[in-house]
């Protein structure tokens, strides 16, 4: 017998070794709190697109040159910015279309939402004389 008493003839204390209430280590990962905190399927579409825009940046004797693939995009969809003196900012957005009343998406592959990558330009990248470049669907931005 246990000299711990035990309520409603249920022993229900954290300290006796024979209590019927089982402590779940996991159970505060269930509360509607952590579940709140859980990501978006939005946000994790659009961090997929962020990661998914890939740039390639090459130097040469006189430029540094940065290409990035961005199928389906316009010119006026995409920002180029030189932020801070030395930090180039390649961002955009690639929406998402609308579905027609009689149509009916089988699967959606194709990345979309915000993107939005940031380099930090050497000392010897000319920041004063950026340029851009839209050809198809690969921009081309020299610094």
């Amino acid at each position: 017998m246990s000299l711990i008493p035990s309520f409603f003839g249920r022993r229900s204390n954290v300290f006796d070794p024979f209590s019927l209430d089982v402590w779940d280590p996991l159970g505060a990962f269930n509360s509607s709190f952590t579940r709140d905190m859980v990501p978006s399927s939005e946000f994790a579409r659009d961090a997929a697109a962020v990661a998914n825009t890939q740039i390639d940046w090459k130097e040469t004797a006189d430029a540094h040159i940065f290409k990035a693939d961005l199928p389906g995009l316009k010119k006026e969809e995409v920002k180029i910015e030189v932020e801070d003196g030395r930090i180039l900012q390649i961002s955009g957005e690639r929406s998402k279309e609308e579905e027609q009343n009689n149509e009916k998406y089988h699967r959606v592959e194709r990345s979309r939402g915000k993107f939005l990558r940031r380099f930090q330009l050497p000392e010897n990248a000319k920041v004063e004389e950026v340029k851009a470049a839209m050809e198809n669907g690969v921009l081309t931005v020299t610094a």
